[in-house]
């Protein structure tokens, strides 16, 4: 990994200027201190590859800021140089974690190659610490898929098949069933392990902060480009990109994603310079792409290229033999991130789950354990601690159905027709919100005793927006 910003401090004039000479020459960005509190100050503000400080200084000493550098920034490499000699100064720099030490007067070359040695041991550094990373999230992403069923096991034998070369793969499947964590195992398991994973939703950004984001942009290119921006696209190279609902992305943009495919070169937003990239593909979405070409809302040759190697994941309503190990996974996983004793669910909760139809798929599932982890007080979960099912019409009386609802709006709409009054925007919106949100926010606060920080947890609103909704909705905390 090159280096780009170096911070040389030094009380002497002569030498901060041959220093700095000689290193922008190469390069290199350079940041000039005539003093260790200078030097400390720029490096809380400013990130630098390396610093090359001289020991003696006024005020604050070069071991002295060696120190505070160390708190502030340690992965930062420190050089520390010094017109004294000294065995005692050499054995407290390295002590104090500099990485290197050298005596004046010194020839320019010793400067290049310690700079040489600096550049490998931050690109190992980064190496290491990038695998250990990817390592980690592997173990993760292998635990987290769950499921034996046959159309699982034959989706782990497409991920063994393809891994090992570059095709392209397009995953296939209703929202929440899972498609980052088999694009993750694909990279996990191919020889780009290691490298960088790269995870882009295309529906999540705006279609004209799209393109940015994927091919980056040079300084200028639009307003607000204060400086060049590298995109997903180098960020992903010798690795993998992950591009997400591509269904939604637009179609000017999906022909440079083509060209990307075709000629592993991408161009930055305001740039005329190809860029080679390194990249493997893999797509995903939840839409029907071959209806959406029909409908000319997806190119049929994008299409084509990114269909290599299918993998189609099962909503869970199809694969309900992996509920009762999904059950017990997610049992496990909340009550480990939430340091609660583990919970079983009680035969006939796991009975009910199983005839759930999920429409939410795996990760409904998991929000609907962990919820029933954090509201009952018991070690075995019933079909009471569930919010669906004969439980649910007991549990959500209060709240509106949807027959009423759509009453309400053919009421509106019929008066607003025949001129008795005009329709209010936000009129029907404003009631209907009146009359859920009372009765969930009381909810929550009773399955968790009053306890306004669960409840907002649950709820997934802010603290203080909980505390201020009770106020205005009037309503009372009964604590047991």
């Amino acid at each position: 990994m090159a280096l780009h910003r170096i911070l040389v401090a030094d009380d002497e004039e002569s030498m901060r200027w041959v220093l700095s000479k000689a290193l922008r020459k190469k390069g290199y960005t350079v940041d000039l201190a005539s003093d260790g509190s200078q030097a400390f100050r720029q490096v809380r503000e400013q990130s630098y590859d390396l610093a090359i400080v001289d020991i003696k200084m006024p005020g604050m000493s070069g071991l002295e800021l060696l120190d505070k550098v160390r708190e502030v920034r340690p992965d930062m490499l420190v050089v520390v140089m010094t017109a004294e000699a000294s065995m005692t100064n050499a054995i407290e720099a390295m002590k104090r974690g500099a990485y290197d030490y050298i005596t004046k007067p010194f020839d320019l070359e010793v400067i290049d190659a310690i700079i040489e040695k600096v550049s490998r041991a931050k690109h190992v550094s980064n190496q290491v610490t990038l695998l250990k990373q990817e390592l980690k999230e592997c173990y993760q992403v292998e635990r987290n898929i769950v499921g034996n069923s046959s159309v699982m096991r034959d989706v782990y034998k497409t991920i063994g098949k393809v891994a090992g070369s570059d095709v392209t793969v397009l995953i296939q499947g209703e929202s929440g069933t899972g498609k980052e964590l088999i694009a993750r195992a694909i990279h996990f398991n191919s020889p780009r392990l290691g490298k960088p994973f790269v995870a882009i939703n295309c529906a999540a950004i705006p279609k004209d902060l799209l393109e940015s984001e994927l091919f980056g942009s040079e300084r200028g290119a639009f307003t607000g480009s204060v400086e060049r921006k590298g995109g997903k696209f180098e960020q992903a190279n010798k690795g993998t990109i992950f591009l997400d609902e591509i269904g939604d992305m637009p179609l000017d943009l999906q022909a440079k994603i083509l060209r990307v495919l075709q000629e592993q070169e991408i161009t930055r937003i305001g740039g005329s310079q190809s860029i080679n990239v390194d990249v493997r593909v893999v797509a995903a979405t939840n839409q029907d792409l071959m209806e959406r070409v029909g409908n000319r809302e997806f190119r049929e040759d994008l299409y084509y290229r990114l269909n290599v190697v299918p993998i189609n994941l099962a909503p869970l309503r199809e694969r309900r033999e992996d509920i009762p190990l999904l059950i017990e996974y997610f049992l496990e996983r909340a009550c480990a991130e939430l340091q609660m004793p583990l919970k079983q669910c009680a035969p006939e909760a796991v009975k009910m789950l199983c005839n759930h139809s999920w429409p939410g798929n795996v990760r409904e599932l998991e929000n609907t354990i962990k919820r029933a982890v954090i509201l009952s007080n018991d070690p075995l979960l019933t079909t009471a601690d569930f919010l669906f099912g004969n439980n649910r019409q007991e549990k959500v009386q209060d709240l509106p159905s949807e027959h009423s609802l759509e009453s309400l709006v053919d009421i509106k709409l019929r008066s607003s027709m025949n001129g008795i009054e005009e329709l209010e925007k936000g009129d029907i919106y404003d009631r209907v919100i009146e009359q859920v949100e009372r009765p969930l926010i009381r909810f929550a606060l009773e399955k968790t005793r009053g306890n306004q920080v669960r409840a907002a947890d649950i709820l997934g609103i802010n603290r203080n927006t909980l505390r201020k909704k009770i106020v205005d909705l009037g309503i009372t905390i009964k604590k047991d």
